[in-house]
């Protein structure tokens, strides 16, 4: 069981819906950054995803993009990454971390390494977006032997004949992608998402969470309402970039959590 099996199991056992977060590792430099990482727990995040800035992030909208930039342009690098999860790890030993990103910088560093890095600094889990399950040996298969969930992107375009391929090796969680298109570029609709969280679920025991276009509390609400729980990334990102104080940041993001909680 890791961390993320864990954490469902107990949201399942409470009748509570799941928030995930997601952050840009090094926006808009690293004290911040991970500053707000340390308080997203305490403001109701029960999984934190991680983006590991690249230059070329083909699924990331404009706000996520400009994040990576301004992370990269700061000096953010892989090691770095690492770093801020062993800093976060130093405090709370007990919230998933998904790390999220492209697969360049992992065959650059080489995947046997990498998995025995990630591992070490406190990573629980991958979304690695440009990896189909065609390519399941090059990362999954050594991922999952080492411990860690490889969690897989499903989409409104994953057909009957395709989910099944999506599902063979996920663990985790199933992250549901509730627009066609980019990040932060649509609004998720509740009763679009509903029916297809629904023929998901026929096929997989795992929790489905769903991501993509919600940016308010009531949006939470509704696509928790008809998931096991859902993600925020760009609103969370938006926030950020603003350069409010960390605690305004949190206080944002702890009304997201609330909203999804109380679905």
């Amino acid at each position: 069981m890791s961390r993320i099996d864990d954490t469902f199991a107990r949201l399942k056992s409470q009748q509570k819906k799941a928030f995930v977060a997601y952050i840009m590792a090094g926006d808009p430099d690293v004290a911040r950054s991970l500053e707000v990482m340390r308080g997203l727990p305490g403001a109701g995040v029960d999984v934190i995803e991680l983006g590991l800035p690249f230059t070329d992030p083909m699924a990331d909208g404009p706000t996520i993009q400009l994040a990576g930039q301004r992370a990269l342009e700061g000096g953010m690098t892989l090691d770095r990454t690492l770093q801020m999860v062993r800093d976060f790890r130093s405090a709370d030993k007990t919230t998933p971390i998904v790390l999220m990103g492209y697969y360049n910088p992992i065959y650059s560093r080489g995947v046997d390494l990498f998995l025995t890095q990630a591992t070490e600094a406190g990573i629980d889990g991958l979304i690695i977006v440009d990896l189909p399950p065609e390519e399941d040996s090059e990362l999954c298969l050594p991922a999952q032997a080492a411990g860690l969930n490889f969690i897989r992107l499903a989409t409104p375009t994953t057909d009957a004949k395709r989910l099944p391929k999506v599902l063979q090796n996920t663990s985790g969680f199933v992250y549901y992608v509730s627009v066609t298109g980019i990040t932060g570029a649509a609004a998720a609709q509740a009763g679009d998402v509903g029916p297809e969280v629904a023929r998901i679920k026929r096929s997989t025991d795992l929790p489905v969470i769903v991501g993509f276009g919600i940016n308010t509390p009531e949006a939470a609400q509704a696509i928790a309402g008809v998931a096991d729980g859902c993600v925020v990334g760009s609103a969370i990102v938006k926030e950020i970039s603003t350069g409010k104080p960390v605690a305004e940041v949190l206080e944002f993001v702890a009304k997201l959590a609330a909203g999804a909680h109380a679905a």
